[in-house]
């Protein structure tokens, strides 16, 4: 009796990004939009003079084929893959664009990049690196600061303990805030940023670094990185938030739940849309008033 073994198509999804020259980015969109459509993946791809910012998804042997293909472009060739789990429909589309910025902080004249990546940012950290660090500063009767570059709706639901959280609600407002002096305080101690895979925080310490900040550090690879070595057994508190239908994830069953409801202060993890379809807000919301919540803005329409 001959039995048939069905196999099942295992989707994963990457993020990634890598700051680098570009002579042509609307070529390289050409490329990289008809690469994505042969595989079947979707997702969002910027692209920019600078380098290239994406995060795709798609069944896992299309993904390992886009890897490899991508890698094969000289000036991409030490791209550092992120790969998580993920759904078949987890981006709803694919988007491949150029933009002036791969990251929208508002600066694009500001930032400075060679075949090695960013100029003048801060100084890497691995994961090890960072808790290194924490410890040498701590025997030295010094606190090193957390430093959080992303939105703050991010860090509602997952953030490293005693993190600095700007009132950001956008990319854009972070160099409004250090121009107006916000954090002039931090000036000359240690300061981590840190972000969801690490390319915000390549800008944001450049940025930092140009308006005086001593002593900055960047995490390596981001929060994704620092959950893949010591998913809750380290410095980070709670879930990941994630631009895609995923919303957040965590990195191991025993992950925090820091996130309080935005109508009854239930906690949760849970992010949705504010419930106007015009609205991009984000809310922490509760599973029982997930479905008919909305902003601030809106709660009245």
């Amino acid at each position: 009796m001959e039995v048939r073994v069905d196999v099942v198509a295992v989707p994963k999804i990457l993020l990634f990004y890598v700051f680098t020259p570009l002579a042509d980015p609307d070529a390289i969109r050409l490329w990289q939009r008809d690469l994505c459509e042969s595989l079947g993946l979707k997702g969002r791809i910027l692209i920019s003079k600078d380098g290239i910012n994406g995060t795709v998804g798609g069944e896992l042997n299309a993904v390992k084929k886009y890897v490899r293909k991508t890698r094969q472009y000289p000036a991409f060739k030490n791209i550092d893959f992120k790969w998580s789990e993920g759904r078949a429909d987890d981006f709803p589309r694919l988007s491949v664009r150029v933009r002036d910025e791969i990251v929208s902080f508002g600066a694009p004249g500001e930032l400075r990049v060679d075949s090695n990546g960013v100029i003048g940012g801060g100084t890497k950290l691995t994961p090890e690196q960072l808790h290194e660090l924490v410890e040498r500063k701590r025997l030295d009767a010094k606190d090193v600061t957390f430093f959080d570059g992303r939105n703050r709706f991010e860090a509602a639901i997952g953030r490293f303990a005693d993190a600095v959280v700007p009132a950001v609600d956008n990319t854009r407002e972070f160099v409004a805030e250090l121009d107006r002096g916000t954090y002039d305080h931090l000036k000359n101690q240690p300061v981590v940023t840190y972000c969801t895979g690490g390319i915000r925080c390549e800008v944001l310490s450049s940025l930092m670094v140009n308006r005086g900040f001593t002593e900055v550090y960047q995490l390596d690879g981001g929060i994704v990185r620092y959950g893949e070595t010591f998913g809750d057994r380290g410095l980070w508190n709670g879930s990941l938030y994630v631009f895609d239908e995923r919303k957040s994830l965590e990195f191991s069953d025993d992950a925090a739940v820091i996130g309080h409801c935005s109508v009854c202060a239930t906690a949760t993890s849970r992010m949705e849309n504010c419930g106007d379809p015009a609205c991009r807000a984000q809310l922490v919301v509760c599973d029982e008033h997930a479905a008919s919540t909305y902003c601030t803005e809106h709660a009245a329409a």
